[in-house]
């Protein structure tokens, strides 16, 4: 069974071994912590497991952000990723929901496009040769 929360600083181990396991360090540690104690963290868990997480702030001109989707790489193309977008939509606190991805990054613009995010611009010179595409999606009220 599939189980979405906020992250709590127990859950804090687990995320960082897949942080770890996608970038091949662990240097977001401090920012990931960060990002639990502020209640900008959610977890996704099969069984109890972590699988993946999803990062989000308010800092984007005052709208929520998603500034990280990771996902262990055994549970990938499964739907967790699509599974934490849906979830963070329901409880955004903001109408406006933005985020983004390398250009390179085929597969999460995929799930963009699969979970209705549209284009919404493009920032050069972050990762060079790589440019960054900026995603938006209006929140639904039910």
């Amino acid at each position: 069974m599939r189980e979405m929360k906020y992250a709590q600083l127990s859950d804090l181990e687990a995320i960082v071994e897949i942080d770890q396991q996608v970038i091949g360090q662990a240097n977001r540690r401090g920012e990931i912590q960060r990002a639990i104690m502020e209640q900008g963290c959610l977890v996704v868990k099969r069984e109890g497991k972590a699988t993946g997480f999803l990062l989000f702030n308010t800092r984007f001109f005052e709208n929520a952000f998603v500034s990280l989707i990771i996902i262990a790489p055994e549970e990938r193309r499964n739907g967790y990723a699509s599974s934490l977008l849906n979830y963070f939509e329901k409880i955004s606190p903001t109408e406006k929901i933005f985020s983004s991805t390398n250009q390179s990054n085929i597969e999460m613009q995929k799930v963009f496009k699969k979970n209705g995010y549209t284009p919404s611009g493009m920032i050069e010179n972050l990762d060079p040769g790589d440019p960054e595409l900026i995603y938006i999606k209006y929140k639904e009220n039910p």
